[in-house]
């Protein structure tokens, strides 16, 4: 028997981690086809069988754990090898590999991008947009970039937008037929449009605070939608009442196309980072994102922290950019709501 190419042994371990072959071909930049295909003939080489298959799942046999198990530390080795070239370059070179939610995306991340990539010319830049909790080592990215609420507390994250408010809105039309809640009870008798986590497919009350008072509403309405793109149009058009993100709706208001209610309440979340391991060491193309976003912040610093209601362990905060206030995700977070002190 012939030794199996590297390439082929790097799809086997793409495919155990991720437990499916189209999220593992993306992120080999390959069809699924021809990762099936180069799993099957592996198997051959190897003369057993690597994964479990069935029509909703993949999952290793004991032997191809027992080769995960072997494989992992060698590529992570390999891969530090590797990275270690980039130290006698005049400019780092390589991928970096983002999953961000989608409304960080526009706000957040794109008016990055061509400057970065302009100062950066050897390095390319790969995004996943996507709301649901990633783990971004299983899932080979480099990063994250995510509302603070759902970090994971062993990550290392950089600030990339402030805290911002999570304000009611709703269009003149909706307003013309009902009137205005004066109080986040009365959303109880609205149309409101909810919103469906990613994370856990649940819908959480929406939160508000006045001063030190707070309060929860379970609210109703025809319509759920997990993207809040979504939910701002549906708004817009007078479906309901949404409860979104302050500096995402602020050109409605402008244009007369929303009004927000309940001017005092309002619910402040933590605002966006970027997200990595401190587990794995950081690749050059990273590094430089990190250092970009540092510069951008004009060399401001803080020694901010993000914990969890539940008082587990903080996640390290080097908030070290500003960017304008962002979106996030309505609602209350479904792992406690952290704070940036």
């Amino acid at each position: 028997m012939r030794n199996p190419e590297f390439a082929a042994l790097t799809a086997f371990v793409a495919v155990a981690e991720q437990q499916n072959f189209t999220r593992a071909a993306a992120s080999l930049g390959i069809a699924p086809s021809t990762l099936s295909q180069t799993i099957r003939t592996l198997e051959e080489q190897l003369g057993v069988r690597l994964l479990n298959r069935t029509t909703r799942s993949v999952a290793p046999t004991e032997a191809g754990a027992r080769l995960l198990d072997q494989l992992q530390p060698a590529l992570e080795g390999i891969g530090k090898a590797v990275e270690t070239v980039n130290a006698f370059r005049d400019s780092p070179m390589g991928t970096l590999r983002l999953s961000v939610s989608r409304p960080s995306i526009l706000h957040v991340i794109a008016p990055l991008l061509k400057p970065f990539l302009a100062e950066h010319p050897a390095i390319k830049v790969e995004i996943v947009a996507e709301d649901s909790r990633q783990d971004i080592v299983s899932g080979r990215f480099d990063a994250g970039v995510r509302v603070g609420e759902f970090i994971e507390q062993d990550m290392i994250a950089v600030r990339l937008a402030d805290e911002f408010r999570m304000v009611a809105v709703a269009s003149p039309k909706y307003l013309e037929q009902h009137p205005a809640p004066l109080h986040p009870d009365d959303l109880r008798d609205h149309n409101c449009i909810r919103h469906r986590w990613s994370t856990d497919a649940a819908m959480h009350p929406w939160s508000f605070q006045r001063g030190i008072e707070t309060i929860d509403v379970a609210v109703d309405g025809q319509l759920v939608a997990n993207d809040l793109h979504l939910a701002l149009y549906a708004a817009r058009d007078g479906a309901g009442v949404a409860y979104l993100p302050e500096a995402f709706v602020c050109p409605y208001f402008n244009a007369g196309l929303l009004v927000r209610l309940l001017e005092d309440w309002s619910h402040t979340k933590s605002g966006v980072f970027l997200y990595y391991s401190g587990r794995r060491q950081i690749p050059a193309p990273l590094q430089a994102f990190i250092a970009y976003v540092r510069r951008r912040g004009n060399g401001k610093k803080a020694s901010n922290e993000i914990a969890s209601r539940n008082g587990s362990a903080p996640l390290h905060d080097e908030a070290l950019a500003r960017a304008s206030i962002v979106g996030g995700t309505a609602g209350g977070a479904p792992n406690g709501r952290a704070h940036v002190s």
